[in-house]
């Protein structure tokens, strides 16, 4: 009997154990998603008087987040990493504030280190980002949007992430007919994914409604890149052509560096003249060399430049904001 009486003890102490594991580890793993009814959870959320325009941005960051060798997702308890999310957020939303209200939630974003591991390891990370993504999406449709038109707008991983929320739920109309424009910025989109996804329409001029903005820039000469390993489609911003006409550097109205205020640093009319590549779809950047404008990251090679997409087309891709919501809004 005393050790039929241990036994039990022990189980029920086992059992007690797994419960106490099982809860602490969810609250740690947050198995339900972020809380995006929770202002804590967005690095933006206009609500209230703050809510001034009559057209929104939903707008999702680019990586930051670079991992270590045992964690491959953004810690949303990390503080110094929420703090170079809400900068790199920062850089970007000059370009958008000035015509929409602007959204933007944090999200457990796939670490860089990611991007170089088999994807039958990394899927998990990049699914755990886009379930945060769509998740944030669908509480401000609910919650915040109030029937506005919005724009969709990302950079890099955001992109990504933009690319897939389009797929899974922009074939409804009641949905799609309110998207003025997604600006889905240094990530590739290819004829496959228009094929596997028709409703997804990319932009043909500068004043189309309804459509994609993407372009990947790089130096003539890059062949492949972690980004485009082949081909892309995409559009010049410089003179809004899909075809390879090449754009001068007259054409650009300025080249913006932005810190992680979003003060501008240095502004360069005229920097940059770019064409679309016919084969691989990605944007020649013409005019600049490319020693002066590094990769910064090593999974980069020299001419690919990522992180300037943004800031060598600033002001041009500023006006086509306000043409795009002022055509959708007409």
């Amino acid at each position: 009997m005393k050790k039929r009486s241990n036994l039990s003890v022990s189980v029920a102490m086992i059992s007690i154990f797994l419960i106490m594991t099982l809860l602490l580890g969810g609250c740690i793993q947050e198995p339900l998603g972020v809380d995006y009814s929770k202002a804590e959870n967005w690095a933006y959320l206009p609500v209230g008087e703050a809510v001034t325009k009559n057209c929104d941005v939903f707008f999702v960051a680019p990586t930051v987040y670079l991992g270590t060798a045992d964690s491959h997702s953004m810690d949303l308890g990390d503080e110094q990493t929420k703090a170079q999310f809400l900068g790199a957020t920062n850089m970007e939303k000059g370009l958008y504030a000035d015509d929409a209200n602007f959204f933007a939630p944090y999200y457990r974003q796939a670490a860089l280190n990611a991007y170089t591991m088999d994807r039958s390891q990394s899927d998990q990370y990049f699914d755990l980002a886009y379930a945060d993504v769509s998740k944030a999406f669908d509480q401000y449709i609910k919650d915040y949007n109030q029937g506005r038109p919005f724009v969709l707008a990302g950079f890099s991983q955001g992109s990504e992430m933009l690319l897939r929320l389009m797929a899974e739920k922009f074939a409804d109309p009641a949905l799609s007919d309110q998207l003025v424009a997604a600006y889905l910025i240094g990530w590739r989109v290819t004829p496959e994914d228009l094929s596997n996804y028709p409703f997804l329409k990319m932009a043909q001029h500068s004043g189309d409604t309804g459509v994609i903005i993407s372009f990947n820039s790089e130096a003539e000469g890059i062949q492949s890149s972690l980004i485009v390993p082949d081909k892309t489609l995409g559009i010049n911003p410089l003179n809004w052509r899909t075809d390879s006409s090449p754009a001068v550097a007259s054409e650009n109205s300025g080249a913006v560096f932005t810190d992680y205020s979003g003060a501008i640093v240095k502004e360069v009319p005229n920097l940059t003249g770019a064409y679309l590549d016919p084969d691989r779809g990605t944007l020649r950047v013409t005019g600049v060399n490319p020693a002066d404008f590094p990769p910064v990251l090593d999974i980069f090679q020299e001419g690919v430049y990522h992180l300037y997409d943004y800031q060598f087309f600033y002001r041009n891709l500023q006006a086509n904001v306000k043409e795009r919501i002022g055509n959708y809004i007409k």
